[in-house]
């Protein structure tokens, strides 16, 4: 079997664009009848993804693998980083936790293995694949870390991948980023770079050729593409360094007002997503008291530190507000995963799991005690739940350290074979699972938007977008405007001749 060819995207820094664009080249492989797998060697981000067999990686590399048609394995994602502290994370080696290291550890230590782990994991890849879409991380021109990185260039040597570096225009200086860039890099990592692609552009592209022109006379540099900003799509994202670009709906007047409560270590923020396209569904990320208000739904994310999290709500007065408007019966409260934990009686972490925090008072709504543990729980699950007065199949995905128990079970909200899963007190307006993606059961977000609805003496919506519907539209959206804007002949031809070239590490 022909060993897979490679393509590599890179950016001028976090958030260009890099993980749009490759599952763009993901989707667009697949379309044209190529095997394609997503590989990103080392992720770091609090947004992960559960695979078939209870393995978890980054969730830029599932929502990949969902774009190419195929089911996400660890070896798309080897390493996988996540922040728990300032300088500290949680490794995750192929799918399972590895240690917690500090940052200068982690470098000093690790670099060696990490190498091995991804050169093994990417041969498994290769072996069974006809095309790999190989995603960066931040920007290739980091200096300071360039002598052990284990993302960036030094993935592109080792699989011997052309690549493509993508900047972000939105932010402005787009030309001075790319010229900084490659710059910045060493000659044999210079000539590596096949082209650049600018990357979210609005306006009249007339404008922008003058310096087109001059960046391709100046870098002998080609631009295989302007790619046009795609509003409204909806494919899960995996940094919070995007959560700025959730804020366009806080002013906007809707009939029903979502809180989602930012906490520091907030995780698996892509739950809320879908009421996003929901037409009477304004959604806002608070922070501060202040913002809080009195929203109709008040949301409790997932955390990667819980107790300092909680302690965060806590210390801003945005716990005691919650549990107020709890009592009031002003806003429903939903909690997810780490949010659920938060709103039990007591979380215990006697080993230090998350934190030096051995033990906080939660919000106290739901009668259970949180213990954290060494182990973690990931999951894809699915069950039988009953909210206002149906029975629905619901689907998710659990990711977490704790386990909670309860002094009495007297309202569980997820049937799941012979035990039961979470929490929900309909009169009470209180919900709280581990299962991440419960919005994304169109049913069960239907029949919680129009209990709130039914609330407020407003009408209920029966015909709502799907949600799932709405991204796998959302991928074919992506493919065809980034093959419209991009020069795929000149990509095509350069991952064919890069395979003719000697492999250097």
């Amino acid at each position: 079997m022909p060993k897979a060819l490679p393509l590599m995207v890179q950016g001028t820094s976090s958030d260009a664009g890099k993980s749009a664009i490759a599952t763009a080249l993901c989707r667009i492989f697949a379309q044209d009848g190529y095997k394609t797998a997503p590989f990103k060697s080392q992720n770091m981000a609090l947004n992960s993804y559960v695979t078939l067999d209870g393995k978890e990686i980054g969730r830029a590399q599932g929502v990949q693998a969902e774009a190419a048609g195929i089911l996400a394995t660890t070896d798309m994602n080897p390493i996988l980083i996540k922040p728990t502290r300032d300088s500290e994370s949680q490794i995750v080696v192929n799918g399972e936790p590895y240690a917690n290291m500090k940052a200068m550890a982690y470098r000093q230590e690790f670099y060696e293995k990490g190498l091995r782990i991804i050169g093994e994991a990417y041969e498994r890849l290769a072996a069974t694949h006809e095309r790999i879409v190989i995603e960066g991380a931040g920007s290739p021109a980091e200096i300071n870390l360039n002598d052990r990185e284990l993302v960036n260039m030094r993935v592109a040597r080792l699989t011997n991948a052309p690549v493509i570096l993508v900047a972000d225009i939105e932010r402005g200086g787009v030309f001075a980023s790319l010229v900084g860039t490659l710059q910045l890099l060493e000659p044999e990592d210079r000539d590596r770079v096949i082209g650049v692609v600018i990357n979210r552009f609005r306006g009249d592209l007339t404008l922008l050729q003058s310096g087109l022109d001059w960046f391709e006379e100046y870098t002998g540099k080609p631009v295989l593409g302007v790619v046009p900003f795609i509003p409204d799509l909806w494919i899960d994202a995996e940094d919070s360094l995007i959560l700025h670009r959730y804020q366009g709906q806080r002013e906007t007047p809707r009939d029903l007002d979502i809180a989602v409560l930012r906490y520091p270590r907030i995780s698996n923020f892509t739950d809320v997503d879908p009421f996003f396209v929901e037409p009477d569904c304004r959604v806002r990320f608070v922070t501060r008291l202040e913002e809080l208000g009195e929203p109709d739904l008040i949301i409790l994310p997932g955390s990667k530190n819980t107790l300092e999290d909680l302690q965060f709500l806590r210390e801003s007065g945005l716990a005691d507000a919650v549990k107020q408007l709890h009592v009031q019966k002003k806003s429903y409260v939903v909690g997810l995963c780490g949010g659920y934990q938060m709103l039990g009686l007591t979380i215990l972490d006697p080993d230090g799991v998350e934190s030096p925090l051995q033990q906080l008072d939660g919000l106290g709504l739901i009668p259970m005690t949180t213990t954290m543990e060494t182990k973690k729980t990931t999951v894809l699950s699915k069950g039988e739940a009953v909210f206002a007065g149906e029975r629905l199949e619901v689907e998710g995905y659990e990711i977490h350290m704790g386990q909670s128990a309860y002094e009495q079970v007297d309202a569980p909200f997820i049937q799941m074979g012979e035990r039961t899963e979470g929490y929900c007190q309909e009169e009470r307006q209180l919900i709280g699972t581990y299962f991440h993606g419960l919005f994304h059961n169109d049913r069960f977000r239907t029949l919680l938007l129009n209990a709130i609805r039914a609330k407020k003496g407003l009408e209920p919506i029966m015909e709502r977008p799907s949600f799932v519907a709405l991204r796998e539209q959302g991928y074919d959206l992506l493919a065809d405007t980034v093959r419209h804007h991009v020069r795929m002949d000149v990509i095509e031809e350069q991952m064919k001749a890069y395979q003719e070239k000697e492999v250097r590490i």
